[in-house]
């Protein structure tokens, strides 16, 4: 009889445990060697039982299949034996890049966003810290088993973990992107119990995203925006002056496209007169969105409203078609559009003189102007 050397070498990577020999238990000769490599641990089974776990090395096993006595159990039982033996070999290396994610969207109770149903994925690293203890209370009788088969076995137990750690450590999603790194740490203390039991250690624990809906995620986006634009009522304000700037510019660019002055002339006061009968709607806009009081919001339109007719007049140009208006007109000739009529200038309630502007006293008899 020749010399029998039992030995494994994972070819795929994938491998944590193979067993020898694969179809069952086999006739382990006394004398047999066992080698055992650096990243390995063999664990030895006779008759069913585990007997012994071999480190790295080479080892002589002794059985009770000795060469004599083997060659009389084969007379009596028609050439097999009845002491049979095994060994699983245990790939102890670190296994990396194991995934973990969520099949389906956990429940999130967000402080500030209500109910949020999150997703979440990331990595792990882990190995065997007790041979016969995995091979025992996981591996069974299986002649393999994969890294394939531990990802899909854990990822409930991470799922789970993850998600009573969220609970215990967040608050509010917006304050998730400075809390990953304890979340992580304490979900991995938490696992570090379920992988005991079976024999392995998790190394590492990577969250790389916790994310919710599409829909939430541009609700926190526009809250983003809101609170980098500042003082709103300024912003608003800005906006709209902006608009009205933007339609005089374009109707005056309009009007230098045209042919000839007439209707230059004709395109920009349409571009003008649009401008200016947006003013008091521009107005009402802004005074609604700072929630001024309907009564403010109706003086404020009012006074946008008559500022426009005050220039329209002075523009002599119709607000509505463009067309010029001649002097001292109150309809439009070209589209019948009522002219807004210029305001009565401010005057001295004694004497009857025109006031100037932010006058705070007559210019003629010193009457101080309330």
């Amino acid at each position: 009889m020749g010399l029998q050397v039992l030995e494994w070498r994972d070819e795929t990577g994938q491998e944590i445990v193979h067993r020898w020999p694969e179809e069952g238990s086999g006739d382990i000769r006394m004398g047999s060697q066992l080698v055992v490599r650096e990243s390995q641990t063999a664990v030895f089974f006779r008759d069913g039982k585990a007997l012994d776990v071999f480190q790295p090395g080479r080892h002589t096993l002794s059985t009770l299949n000795l060469p004599i006595l083997g060659r009389i159990v084969n007379m009596v039982f028609g050439g097999e034996t009845p002491f049979q033996s095994e060994v699983y070999f245990v790939n102890m290396r670190t296994f990396t890049d194991l995934k973990w994610g969520t099949a389906t969207p956990i429940v999130f109770r967000d402080s500030e966003l209500a109910m949020v149903r999150l997703a979440a994925h990331g990595l792990y690293t882990m190995r065997i810290a007790d041979p016969q203890l995995f091979v025992n209370n996981v591996v069974g009788t299986e002649h393999l088993y994969l890294q394939t088969q531990v990802e899909d076995w854990l990822r409930s137990f991470i799922v789970s973990r993850l998600n009573d750690t969220l609970g215990q450590v967040l608050d509010t999603l917006l304050n998730l992107p400075k809390l990953y790194e304890q979340i992580a740490a304490a979900a991995k203390a938490k696992l570090q119990e379920d992988f005991g039991r079976y024999g392995m250690e998790m190394i590492d624990f990577v969250i790389e995203a916790v994310t919710p809906p599409e829909e939430v995620q541009r609700m926190m986006d526009e809250r983003t925006s809101m609170e980098a634009v500042g003082d709103q009522a300024r912003f608003l304000q800005y906006r709209a002056a902006k608009a009205i700037g933007d339609m005089a510019t374009g109707g005056g660019a309009g009007g230098t496209g045209g042919v000839g002055e007439a209707g230059g002339a004709a395109a920009a006061g349409v571009g003008i007169g649009g401008g200016l009968a947006m003013g008091a709607a521009m107005a009402k806009a802004v005074v609604d969105a700072m929630g001024s009081k309907p009564a403010d919001a109706g003086a404020a339109a009012g006074g946008a409203a008559a500022a426009g007719g005050a220039a329209a007049a002075a523009g002599a140009f119709c607000a509505s078609c463009g067309g010029p208006l001649p002097d001292g007109a109150k309809f439009c000739p070209k589209c019948g559009t009522a002219v807004p009529a210029a305001p009565e200038p401010a005057k001295c309630p004694d004497c009857g003189t025109e006031l100037p502007a932010g006058a705070g006293f007559c210019p003629k008899c010193g009457k101080k102007l309330s």
